[in-house]
């Protein structure tokens, strides 16, 4: 049987569909055209046509935010759009993450896939009603992601969780706005700035904790 034949008695993948992972990979590299769809807690998630000022501003914004991160620190990888399997019932597409490239709780697989845990993922959600903040939260909690990020375009809130003692707890920003990751220090995120859209401040105070002593020595022992 050639291989265009054996697309061809695939079925289509639909969001809503309840597949397994093997099933779910095998359907989605049937269809090209399909850019993003995720399994999550066992279920299919197409995703709808990305929207400018509501999904793809906000985050190139944050991508470029963990860029600086990543170039300043050798040792942490950022991913873009990277599928990660995170188990046999959610297989995920997130918008950013960043992983420790060794001695950290994912790999990079032989077929050049994200498995096992990220540490730090970030996503941007149209709305608290989002999926992002519900059945993918919790599957991000299951599995033991540290610190998850949601941006809520809609509401143009930022939410920053860590996952502590199998929950996720979301941290306060200081008096001045800023949220400091507790995973990857020097980190710093001025979430006030970021939903004024001052990205100048945001970058500067990401600046301020890529000189902190903790920053230093964090990537030091990346080094080691």
């Amino acid at each position: 049987m050639s291989a265009i034949s054996t697309i061809l008695k695939l079925p289509p993948l639909e969001s809503g569909d309840r597949l397994t992972r093997y099933e779910f990979e095998r359907r989605y590299q049937a269809m090209p055209s399909i850019k993003k769809a995720e399994l999550i807690e066992g279920v299919v998630y197409v995703a709808s046509p990305v929207r400018a000022t509501r999904h793809g501003r906000p985050h190139a914004d944050i991508i470029g935010c963990l860029f600086v991160y990543k170039v300043a620190t050798p040792g942490v990888d950022l991913q873009d759009n990277a599928t990660v399997r995170l188990d046999v019932d959610n297989e995920v597409q997130p918008d950013a993450l960043l992983r420790l490239e060794a001695g950290g709780t994912s790999r990079i697989s032989d077929d050049d896939y994200i498995e096992g845990v990220p540490e730090l993922i970030a996503e941007v959600a149209a709305s608290s009603a989002s999926y992002d903040l519900n059945d993918k939260l919790n599957a991000y909690r299951r599995n033991g992601v540290k610190e998850y990020l949601v941006w809520q375009s809609y509401e143009n809130r930022l939410d920053w969780f860590r996952l502590r003692e199998g929950e996720y707890i979301a941290l306060d920003p200081d008096e001045r706005g800023v949220i400091r990751s507790e995973v990857f220090p020097g980190l710093w995120l001025s979430v006030t700035a970021l939903e004024r859209g001052d990205l100048a401040e945001v970058l500067g105070v990401l600046q301020q904790g890529l000189q902190t002593s903790e920053h230093q020595a964090f990537a030091a022992s990346l080094r080691s």
